[in-house]
């Protein structure tokens, strides 16, 4: 979007004024096009997208990169201070990256908690067996699943669960 906005701006400029405002070397490499590259020239990679595989470490990655996306446009909103239809766009997603960081933190704290849950193993073919006869996963507050093996993985939902 703020590459979307920066091509609005200047659609109509002159050379003169691309010149001018600092813009000549990006308009030598890709005129007022829209190419995603941070302040000093970076161009955008995918390397910038950290992923691990765990949900937790993936989380804190996501929270740190909303944090980072909103102080950046905290700054482009004191560049901008004398364009108020430029602050508004930019305040808008400034509150985007605040609700996302919401959001991922809401996300972080579910996964914790899914992973402090005690589990209960057992092996007990009965109970198997009348589980899937009557197709019900959920037996007293207890979430059932069935591994290879046939033992019982049970997830207590109880709210008793202590670390």
């Amino acid at each position: 979007m703020v590459g979307t906005l920066v091509h609005q701006l200047t659609d109509d400029a002159s050379i003169n004024e691309i010149e001018k405002g600092g813009l000549g070397p990006y308009y030598t490499d890709h005129g007022v096009g829209v190419y995603p590259q941070s302040a000093s020239g970076t161009p955008f990679t995918a390397a910038y997208i950290a992923v691990k595989g765990d949900p937790i470490a993936d989380l804190q990655e996501d929270l740190a990169a909303e944090q980072k996306a909103r102080a950046t446009y905290e700054k482009l909103i004191d560049l901008c201070r004398d364009n108020a239809d430029v602050v508004d766009v930019l305040q808008y997603l400034r509150q985007r990256e605040v609700v996302h960081f919401q959001r991922f933190g809401e996300a972080l704290r579910n996964v914790q908690d899914k992973l402090a849950q005690k589990k209960f193993y057992m092996n007990n073919k009965n109970l198997i067996t009348n589980l899937n006869d009557i197709g019900d996963n959920t037996v007293n507050n207890m979430t059932v699943t069935q591994s290879n093996d046939n033992m019982m993985n049970y997830n207590s939902n109880c709210g008793c669960n202590n670390r």
